[in-house]
């Protein structure tokens, strides 16, 4: 077995590890922060049933977003669409047999790939030409979305310029999951690829990427909004009263 082999499975145990319990410590930190108040974002909804259907609406729809700036929302929409698109795409790799909802989408897969790049270029170039978001831009929000385009920009290189041995890959992949380690494939441009990947899952517990789970551990969207039915006491306060 290759060195180069070697490497990037150890690699990717490494950065699965980080990610897995980097999110495991974030979220449980979202868990144990207290929530004082009640401060639901109005109009919000009286009932339970009501939360859980404006969250989805926020999570499938971005609500809030699209209620805010019609250009952000189309653009962040076409991004996450895509991007859910070409995730379905990949999880061919980490099956056998693949299942067949996934076959079915292997084609939309294939070109949401150039939409999710064009919604990246979209919402970099708005950090850059819109004055009010410049200013409040930080280098890692650069950085983030200059990572995740060059994800989607070598994985098209791969598909319509320089093909790899995906049939290799895929044993490599499947190998990882059995403790099994099959040959990787030695092209430059997958194992670039694959390590950017990897960058990717190092770097989200740490970075604001981490709105994908937060948004449900956000005050402002999971609370009733019913002050005036029932005194909202902090889980904190409650155990103080015992």
């Amino acid at each position: 077995m290759s060195a180069l082999t070697i490497a990037y499975a150890l690699l990717f145990y490494a950065a699965t590890g980080m990610l897995v319990v980097g999110l495991a410590l974030r979220i449980r930190l979202y868990l144990r922060a207290p929530a004082p108040l009640k401060i639901p974002t109005t109009p919000a909804p009286t009932t339970g049933s009501g939360v859980a259907l404006r969250m989805a609406r926020e999570v499938l729809w971005f609500e809030s977003l699209f209620k805010s700036n019609k250009w952000t929302w189309g653009l962040g929409w076409l991004f996450h669409a895509a991007l859910l698109l070409v995730l379905l795409r990949h999880v061919r790799y980490f099956q056998e047999p693949v299942w067949t909802p996934i076959v079915l989408v292997q084609f939309l897969g294939t070109y949401a790939g150039f939409a999710m790049a064009a919604g990246l270029a979209g919402l970099w170039a708005r950090r850059v030409l819109v004055d009010r978001v410049r200013y409040i831009s930080t280098p890692s929000d650069h950085l983030h979305l200059a990572l995740l385009l060059a994800i989607a920009g070598s994985g098209l290189a791969m598909r319509f310029v320089a093909h790899t041995d995906i049939v290799a890959l895929k044993a490599f992949v499947l190998g990882l999951m059995r403790f099994d380690w099959q040959p990787l494939p030695a092209d430059p441009l997958l194992l670039l690829h694959l390590s950017l990947v990897m960058l990717l899952m190092i770097v989200f517990p740490i970075s604001k990427l981490l709105h994908a789970p937060g948004l449900f551990f956000s005050p402002t969207r999971y609370q009733v909004d019913n002050p005036r039915e029932a005194r909202h006491v902090a889980a904190w306060a409650a155990a103080l009263d015992k």
